[in-house]
């Protein structure tokens, strides 16, 4: 299974897990929207120096474009392939789903 496939994957098990399981619904939210663009902004920056630098090296046949441009329509962004920013999609969402849940259920047992 390539990179990709389990980027999309992971996203769409995420929005499945807080819209319909835990039932958080966090994407449906400007507060969640509003700090995972903050996010995204820092792991533009991580990713690409990591990336950028040759720190961190993908495997051209597992991810959706080559090369190392800035530009989104070659599938990098700041050098990180967008896959990363699924996977950190994923990834984010995953954990503020259990936070909310878990939060959610010691409220309801605390007398």
């Amino acid at each position: 299974m390539t990179y990709t496939a389990i980027c999309v994957v992971a996203v769409l098990a995420v929005v499945v897990l807080d819209r319909w399981v835990a039932r958080t619904r966090l994407t449906s939210t400007r507060t969640w929207w509003t700090a995972y663009a903050i996010i995204v902004f820092f792991q533009l920056l991580t990713n690409g120096w990591l990336t950028g630098r040759g720190i961190v090296r993908y495997d051209p046949d597992t991810i959706i474009g080559s090369g190392d441009v800035t530009f989104v329509g070659d599938g990098r962004l700041v050098y990180a392939p967008v896959e990363d920013l699924a996977f950190g999609f994923a990834l984010v969402l995953t954990t503020c789903v259990a936070w909310v849940w878990l939060g959610r259920r010691t409220v309801e047992r605390t007398p």
